[in-house]
């Protein structure tokens, strides 16, 4: 049981968060600029890259580095990444046809393969030795710079369709489901990458094994998970469908990444699968639900994640000018001319190409957990964890700026030549 001064503490922390986010994510909305974005930027201003300097005893009484409160806040930090995942999930149309399979394997091919092999090959042209950490190794350094080079995210881009109300188009259909079958790829790997900094916990078998049961649970979820709730639904003993539509759909999504942590499956790939579950239910049956949990979602829990993301910055007496412009030139160029030419060989205009390009280009919240994840794991050095923090972040906003442009100035998103 929480006392009365840590719940407190805790309220004022979320209060904080929640202020910061929604005041900055309106004023990006209002510079045109994408609002998850300005989310994380709220998040960023209390934390130690401009509250903790000006203001350190300021920073430290509202957001206290004390373990309760570090827990509580974590824990809204998944929520939120679940509820996110999970609406963009129902929010994703499942009627492909055999052209969109073939959108996404091009676009699987552009966006992951060939610039993940760019990436690794790089290390061997360059001399990055300087930026290897405590516990990583020359191998180790090309497989994190080879993700890093082709990584998607799932979260902002799809926060940002959410946003201008294109998350049921067809072209988003496509990007989202190319960045899942990317993502699980390079989440796989980058297992790999950390086992080999800890060696004594996880064999190359396991992380292979670990991969496979991610592969499986998805593909299972999706083709057993639609004739499972239909005959749930249908049960008389099941009173939390006939209480309450708006509990039994939340009961559906935490079961699913409850069931998905289990198995140490990836829990945002678990509250996705689950989301698109629940999208190929009839429309009556869970309309209203679906926008009670969008809209509740959108006001508190996805801010506070976002927001949470960029309290974990710490950029000063970090920053190496000549990392962050070298990978972010070359990143975003590798990623989007290889994308670009996948596009065009698929038949798709150039416009249509170039949209393709920079939404796979969005690195933003996975960009940052890679980051973090081979920081922690001593496989980088700081210098490189904040060149790839700060590159998320550049090509997010370059993103959201210029989706919302071919938005307003109703450009088409996908079109094919005749």
């Amino acid at each position: 049981m929480l006392s009365n001064s840590e719940l407190t503490q805790f309220l004022i922390s979320t209060v904080a968060l929640l202020i910061l986010a929604h005041s900055c994510g309106y004023a990006f909305e209002r510079l045109r600029l994408p609002r998850v974005i300005g989310e994380i930027c709220g998040g960023l201003l209390l934390g130690p890259s401009a509250l903790g300097l000006l203001m350190p005893d300021v920073m430290a009484w509202l957001l206290p580095d004390d373990i309760l409160n570090a827990k509580l806040l974590s824990a809204v930090y998944w929520l939120g990444l679940i509820l996110l995942m999970f609406t963009a999930g129902f929010k994703v149309q499942r009627d492909f046809d055999a052209e969109d399979y073939r959108f996404v394997g091009l676009l699987l091919v552009g966006a992951t393969l060939i610039p993940f092999s760019a990436g690794w090959a790089a290390t061997h042209w360059l001399d990055l030795g300087g930026y290897i950490g405590p516990a990583g190794s020359p191998l180790t350094l090309s497989l994190i710079f080879a993700i890093a080079v082709a990584v998607t995210s799932i979260p902002v881009i799809s926060r940002i369709f959410l946003d201008l109300g294109i998350i049921e188009s067809r072209f988003a259909k496509i990007v989202l489901a190319a960045a899942t079958l990317q993502d699980v790829l390079l989440w796989a790997v980058l297992a790999i990458a950390t086992s080999l900094a800890a060696a004594q916990s996880a064999s190359p078998a396991e992380v292979s094994l670990a991969a496979l049961r991610t592969l499986v649970f998805t593909a299972a979820a999706l083709v057993l998970g639609p004739p499972m709730l239909r005959f749930a639904n249908r049960l008389r003993i099941n009173l939390v469908f006939k209480a309450s539509r708006l509990g039994y759909t939340l009961v559906w999504c935490f079961l699913i990444v409850s069931l998905a942590a289990a198995l140490e499956v990836n829990v945002i790939f678990g509250a996705f699968v689950a989301g698109i579950v629940l999208g190929a239910m009839p429309r009556d049956a869970f309309e209203d639900a679906k926008e009670k949990i969008s809209s509740f979602g959108l006001a508190f829990f996805i801010p506070m994640y976002f927001a949470i993301v960029g309290f974990r910055i710490d950029l000063p007496g970090a920053f190496d000018a000549a990392l962050f412009f070298g990978f972010l030139l070359f990143s975003t160029a590798i990623e989007g001319l290889c994308v670009f030419v996948a596009m065009k060989l698929a038949r798709c205009t150039s416009l249509s190409s170039w949209n393709f390009a920079v939404a796979m280009n969005t690195r933003g919240g996975p960009g940052i957990v890679l980051a973090s994840v081979a920081f922690d794991f001593g496989l980088i050095d700081e210098r490189f964890f904040v060149a790839l923090v700060l590159v998320a972040i550049v090509t997010s906003l370059a993103a959201g700026a210029w989706f919302r442009y071919a938005v307003a100035a109703s450009l088409p998103l996908l079109d094919r030549k005749a």
